[in-house]
């Protein structure tokens, strides 16, 4: 009973709780199309981040020490959102839900940076806290 519980909070406190959101939840009768539900939003939201990731990349193709700084946060960025995961949902460890668990905590994370990274797209000309030159 105290790890229903447990689930139950953890699931219901997971930023990227998803099951309201997205359609394919409603069709879901067991955990493993759970997972395959959760698993599609985060493949979306990485795809999504990985088109705007090419774009500010390409904003800095003629600044290669600012591109290098791109690469290497992001690169740590990665390192922190599996260890984030894995601190959220260490209480379901080894249950059926980790997957879904996993899987819905990169997705909340994976979007958030790909706000992020919108940002640094729309940052407007002469802005200096922003590491993206304006668009041409």
């Amino acid at each position: 009973m105290k790890s229903v519980m447990l689930t139950a909070a953890i699931i219901l406190s997971t930023p990227a709780f998803a099951f309201a959101q997205d359609k394919c939840y409603d069709n879901a009768e067991d955990q493993i199309a759970m997972d395959r539900c959760a698993d599609a939003a985060l493949k979306k939201s990485d795809k999504k981040l990985n088109e705007l990731y090419k774009q500010i990349a390409a904003r800095l193709k003629e600044d290669a020490d600012t591109k290098k700084l791109l690469v290497q946060a992001q690169r740590d960025w990665i390192k922190f959102r599996d260890a984030e995961c894995d601190f959220q949902t260490a209480a379901a460890a080894g249950g059926s839900v980790m997957p879904m668990l996993i899987a819905q905590c990169m997705d909340g994370l994976t979007q958030a940076r790909a706000e992020q990274f919108e940002g640094y797209l729309n940052c407007e000309e002469g802005d200096m806290s922003c590491p993206v030159p304006a668009a041409n």
